[in-house]
């Protein structure tokens, strides 16, 4: 019998939303407060939505292309093919959240605080979580060109059959992040690999980089 992993997987609990009434695209502005309401087929592109809070809401088919939702608030929502090849939302609040069949390009998440997201089927080019605190967040079935989570605090993190293209970890401090069954081309800071959980597979690849890194000769 293989033994149990010891590392444990992020807690994402269902989110399950009812009763939404319709938005009105006109009234999204900066700092506005925005309950139980459905965004379907709308396109808030370039909007500044900054320090705006979402509860309960979906958001399905929106554009959000150069929107910027700095300083943001978004808790128990789901969202789903949702477009954008520039997102901004530095120092935001994400919890309870599901994004699921997006395609993003550059989304800016520095310095942001993550907690029970689960992002799945999507594809990114490149995300920036420097600096940023993530619990109970899992990424499955994603593509993404490249994840920066430089000096990150992450706990409870999954990566689940993605493809990476650059995992950058330099300065992360993890506890519990499980990147086996994805697969990476580049990684960067192996320092913050400690607390991480990898399989044999990725540990073979990854052979040259430790020993490089560590100052050993192999012959």
């Amino acid at each position: 019998m293989a033994a149990r992993s010891a590392t444990r997987g992020p807690l994402i609990d269902p989110i399950r939303l009812s009763g939404l009434s319709a938005a009105d695209p006109a009234a999204v502005r900066a700092g506005g407060s925005y309950d139980a309401l459905i965004f379907d087929g709308l396109d808030l592109s370039g909007r500044d939505l900054t320090g705006a809070g979402f509860l309960e809401c979906e958001f399905h088919r929106v554009s959000l292309d150069g929107a910027t939702l700095r300083g943001a608030t978004l808790a128990e929502c789901v969202a789903g093919e949702v477009h954008a090849a520039v997102l901004k939302a530095p120092r935001s609040s994400w919890r309870d959240v599901r994004i699921e069949r997006s395609r993003l390009g550059s989304v800016e998440l520095y310095e942001s605080e993550l907690r029970g997201v689960h992002i799945d089927g999507s594809k990114l080019d490149f995300v920036n979580l420097r600096n940023a605190r993530l619990t109970d967040v899992l990424f499955s079935n994603c593509i993404i060109e490249e994840l920066d989570l430089g000096s990150v605090v992450a706990q409870r993190v999954e990566l689940r059959d993605c493809r990476i293209g650059t995992l950058d970890l330099s300065g992360a401090t993890l506890k519990d992040v499980d990147l086996r069954s994805t697969g990476f081309s580049v990684i960067r800071g192996l320092d913050g690999l400690r607390g991480a959980t990898i399989d044999d597979q990725q540990l073979s690849l990854l052979a040259p980089l430790l020993a490089a890194h560590g100052g050993i000769v192999v012959e």
